[in-house]
């Protein structure tokens, strides 16, 4: 138990927000290799599933080295409104628990969604 007065500092990492949107919204998806990404060579990797990050796909590589690295992966096209209004929605549980909620870094298209969230 933490003594009352104690500053707790929570970091929440969403890198896989998009594939795990995806996966949530589609169950023939679920424990499968997905990659959100548009087609083409020159797209990148919005998200990976767990499953397709065990084979080394990240956010930000390219979508042709991710689709080198896991063969059998599913590409799901990005839909960042539907990201967003899911990010909101987790957004509005932090706030029920704190308003000192610190936004590190959103950037929407290839990389880390980390919010910090610091709670008294």
């Amino acid at each position: 138990m933490i003594a009352k007065g104690v500053r707790k500092i929570i970091r929440v990492d969403m890198d896989a927000l998009y594939a795990s949107v995806e996966q949530r919204d589609d169950p023939h998806l679920r424990g499968k290799l997905v990659i959100v990404a548009w087609g083409g060579n020159r797209s990148v990797v919005c998200a990976a599933s767990y499953e397709a990050r065990s084979f080394g796909v990240r956010s930000a590589m390219s979508a042709m080295r991710a689709e080198r690295l896991c063969l059998y992966a599913i590409f799901a096209p990005p839909d960042f409104p539907r990201y967003s209004a899911v990010s909101r929605s987790v957004r509005e549980i932090f706030k029920r628990h704190t308003d000192l909620i610190e936004n590190l870094t959103i950037i929407h298209l290839t990389r880390v969604i980390i919010w910090y969230i610091l709670a008294s």
